[in-house]
């Protein structure tokens, strides 16, 4: 089942890919399989969503992690992890 899912994009992953959202149809169960379907899109994505990249996500603007799974209409933000003093 396609999902309709609005993407969003901070800091260095905006940065890669050159912009800061952009809505996306997916098949993904979970945040885990949406990362692999944006990495298997190539270039920049491929970058910016690589196995072993560590990026945090929120669903709905609640922190999660790769086994959250995902329903139509959900709001997807990844960003890196930071830090600060």
């Amino acid at each position: 089942m396609t999902k309709h899912i609005q993407l969003l994009y901070f800091a260095s992953v905006r940065e890669l890919l050159g912009r800061d959202r952009e809505p996306f149809e997916s098949a993904a169960g979970s945040v885990a399989d949406l990362r692999r379907e944006l990495a298997a899109r190539g270039g920049s994505y491929q970058e910016a969503f690589e196995a072993g990249r560590v990026l945090r996500c929120a669903v709905n603007q609640d922190m999660a992690d790769e086994q959250t799974v995902l329903n139509d209409g959900d709001e997807v933000a990844f960003f890196p992890p930071v830090t600060g003093g």
